[in-house]
């Protein structure tokens, strides 16, 4: 178990954003586990989304921008299997003493790491431009 927690902190990262003696221990997790995990894995969630969008959202590829925007949020946080796919994405890049954290506080963290997540699809809005087939 050591070495694959080892391996999993050195193969995400550093932490991202800042982490101070004031930070709560939901900053400090997301900041030094969720963050590097979405860093790490935004390829596959971009993937994940093209995906689903092309399953169950035929004409997203013809919506404004920020009907875009507007899809991408209730995606994730209305529909609840493409959300607990998401967050298993996450957690099986936690290490096992963060999984111990993880689950004293998870609804909380679920909201952070939902709310980083919409927030990464979203800046990457041109990704969704036009169907993988038309490129």
């Amino acid at each position: 178990m050591a070495n694959r927690d080892t391996f999993l902190r050195e193969f995400r990262g550093e932490t991202l954003g800042t982490v101070s003696a004031q930070s709560s221990p939901d900053e400090l997790f997301q900041n030094q586990t969720i963050r590097p995990i979405l860093k790490l894995q935004n390829d596959l969630f971009v993937a994940v989304f093209l995906n689903y969008v092309n399953k169950n959202k035929a004409d997203f590829y013809s919506y404004s921008v920020e009907r875009k925007l507007q899809t991408i949020e209730n995606s994730i946080q209305k529909d609840i299997k493409f959300r607990n796919s998401l967050k298993g994405i996450v957690m099986a890049l936690f290490t096992t003493e963060e999984y111990e954290t993880y689950i004293q506080n998870s609804s909380s963290l679920n909201k952070r790491m939902m709310n980083l997540l919409i927030e990464r699809l979203k800046s990457q809005v041109q990704l969704f431009e036009l169907e993988p087939n038309s490129k």
